[in-house]
């Protein structure tokens, strides 16, 4: 009997003992799953804390030169002469640029970009799709500045060898390259979403008699229509962003133009221009760098809110 009761408290003191353990850790769980919440919603406030952080540097800095020149001019002066006797600070020839740059590139890279991925998605083998797409994003990790001497090294001299009007810095050639650099954004962004479109939608159209390439174009494309408009928004923003290639290639005068043969500077080339220049601080000149910066970071921010609105419009669940 008196066995019986020792190992009967022995065993009462056990479960105490992890009931004890078990409320220890039930007490350090909830602890941590409080703490865990906090830590991630600071780390996502990261980016909104840097966003607005780059956006009070900007806006500071660009009131200071909205104070010596007028919006109005700026934003419809077609004379950017900024180390003139009497400098003119119209960013209509920067916007010209980077619009005329932007255009050529998504010329080239919309027909390239779609046509790549429609064969990924639609007609190549998942083996010949393994190699083709690493290959072609392969282009998506090729330093800017190597794509900028790429175009004033080759492209352009291999262009003026049939078009002799050319310019050695011109806007043609930088917008030629920058397309083919962003050919991977629109391929790849564009095959995920046709990737997305269910085979019962094309099972369905082929079973109607139609062809391949009618099911592509008549079902799939439409099916993706958002995801395929989305990629190519984002490649324009990429392109309207780009800094090393237009600096290298199209030079640095500051034309109001429309012809293709002759330099042609960006926004973002002229950002660089400042920066790497003399401008003393406190300078007008020095002041237009945050203007034309902020005008740029504007530009992409309505292209990437573009870009998810028509997501959110045309977007089909299925």
């Amino acid at each position: 009997m008196a066995m019986n009761s020792e190992s009967t408290e022995s065993k009462a003191v056990n479960v105490s003992k992890l009931i004890a353990e078990n409320k220890k850790k039930k007490s350090i769980n909830n602890y941590t799953e409080k703490l865990i919440p906090t830590i991630l919603f600071l780390l996502a406030s990261i980016t909104v804390l840097t966003t607005i952080g780059i956006l009070y540097t900007l806006i500071s800095q660009a009131v200071h030169f909205f104070m010596e020149v007028s919006i109005w001019d700026f934003f419809t002066g077609t004379e950017l002469k900024p180390l003139g006797q009497d400098p003119q600070f119209g960013i209509l020839p920067l916007i010209n640029g980077t619009i005329i740059s932007s255009i050529i590139a998504i010329l080239v890279a919309g027909p390239i970009g779609l046509m790549s991925a429609i064969y990924l998605s639609e007609y190549a083998s998942d083996k010949v799709r393994r190699v083709l797409k690493p290959l072609l994003e392969v282009l998506a990790g090729i330093p800017t500045i190597v794509y900028g001497f790429f175009a004033f090294t080759f492209v352009t001299p291999l262009i003026r060898s049939f078009w002799p009007e050319l310019g050695a810095t011109n806007i043609l050639s930088p917008g030629l390259v920058m397309g083919v650099m962003i050919i991977p954004m629109i391929a790849s962004l564009s095959e995920d979403a046709m990737n997305s479109v269910p085979n019962a939608m094309r099972e369905g159209s082929l079973a109607m008699g139609t062809t391949k390439l009618e099911t592509t174009i008549k079902v799939v494309i439409p099916a993706a229509f958002s995801g395929i408009i989305a990629s190519f928004v984002l490649a324009i923003s990429r392109a309207i962003g780009e800094t090393m290639i237009v600096t290298i290639a199209s030079g640095s005068s500051k034309n109001f133009t429309f012809d293709l043969t002759e330099s042609m500077q960006t926004m973002t080339a002229y950002i660089v221009e400042v920066s790497g220049g003399e401008a003393p601080a406190g300078s007008t000149l020095h002041y237009s760098l945050y203007a034309v910066a902020l005008s740029l970071f504007v530009f992409t921010l309505i292209m990437n809110l573009l870009a998810k609105y028509i997501s959110r419009k045309f977007r089909e669940e299925y």
